[in-house]
């Protein structure tokens, strides 16, 4: 049935489709408030999908490997160093293992994804939805915390079996251990937005990431450390949530709580702001 114009002419019927969209008062494109939760939604379940479709890759590996890691040490060093603050080696190695891998997947969550995004060219494929770019950085940001936290439990149940270390202050653990997960998720954005090649990320990774971890304190205390190496340790970010996250097992710290935790929470925010301002400029991203 067609319907007549005032000129004679007709207008053919609405498709069927569309009829029924303006019965259910549905009419122009999806509006979205404030926060596009669908959208964020959305990215976040993609890049925690993205990792756990490979979990034995993903968070099984990296279980194993520390375990390697609090094998080797304890084997080694054992019994040249049998108690740090007052505790059994193997206790105070553990917290430091656990979350240097779970900084680890963070850092990789976020930084392969861009990456890959980037030389695939299919990081069109997130731009140009409607995702503004605080959305954009707060839903990768999450998803790789999100890994490093999964790492960490998987980790830390498993390195019970072998060493069982008491909980202490879970409050410093959830928070240093969720703080130092972003900061390094956080990293990763950047890096994986500087990056143009893998090649770059190996060389943050190699040049970067692994040095600070490794000089932090992880497997030993920075009381041990002569000047000058004592007091460049507390310029090392690595070291606050390394040492808060322990303290909240074995109940001694190296640094105090509030400073740690002021200084994880202001190298946060300062990423965060870092990683939304090139988002929102397009910083090799868009040009």
């Amino acid at each position: 049935m067609t319907t007549t114009h005032s000129d004679g002419g007709s207008i053919p019927p609405k498709p069927a489709a569309a009829a029924e969209s303006v019965r259910r008062g549905v009419r122009g494109p999806r509006a979205f408030g404030s926060v596009n939760w669908v959208g964020w939604r959305s990215l976040y379940s993609k890049e925690v999908r993205r990792f756990l479709n490979v979990a034995t890759q993903t968070v099984a590996a990296p279980v194993v490997t520390t375990l390697l890691f609090l094998a080797i040490f304890t084997l080694a060093l054992g019994r040249a160093v049998e108690t740090v603050h007052g505790v059994p080696f193997p206790i105070f190695l553990a917290p430091g293992l656990i979350v240097m891998a779970m900084v680890q997947n963070a850092f990789a969550n976020t930084s392969s994804s861009l990456v890959i995004s980037k030389v695939q060219g299919n990081i069109v494929d997130v731009l140009m939805p409607p995702i503004n770019s605080v959305e954009f950085v707060s839903a990768y940001a999450l998803a790789g915390t999100t890994r490093g936290v999964i790492v960490g439990l998987s980790t830390g149940l498993c390195m019970w079996l072998f060493v069982p270390f008491e909980i202490t202050n879970p409050g410093l653990i959830l928070y240093h251990g969720v703080s130092a997960s972003l900061m390094l998720s956080l990293i990763g954005i950047i890096g994986g937005i500087w990056a143009d090649k893998f090649d770059h990320m190996a060389a943050i990774t190699n040049f970067i990431i692994t040095p600070f971890a490794f000089l932090s304190g992880t497997f030993y205390s920075i009381e041990r450390l002569p000047e000058p190496f004592y007091t460049i340790a507390f310029f090392n970010p690595f070291f606050y949530m390394i040492d808060g996250f322990r303290s909240g097992f074995i109940g001694v710290s190296d640094a105090p709580a509030w400073m740690g935790m002021t200084i994880m929470f202001g190298i946060n925010l300062a990423l965060a702001i870092v990683a939304w301002r090139m988002v929102d400029t397009g910083y090799k991203l868009k040009n």
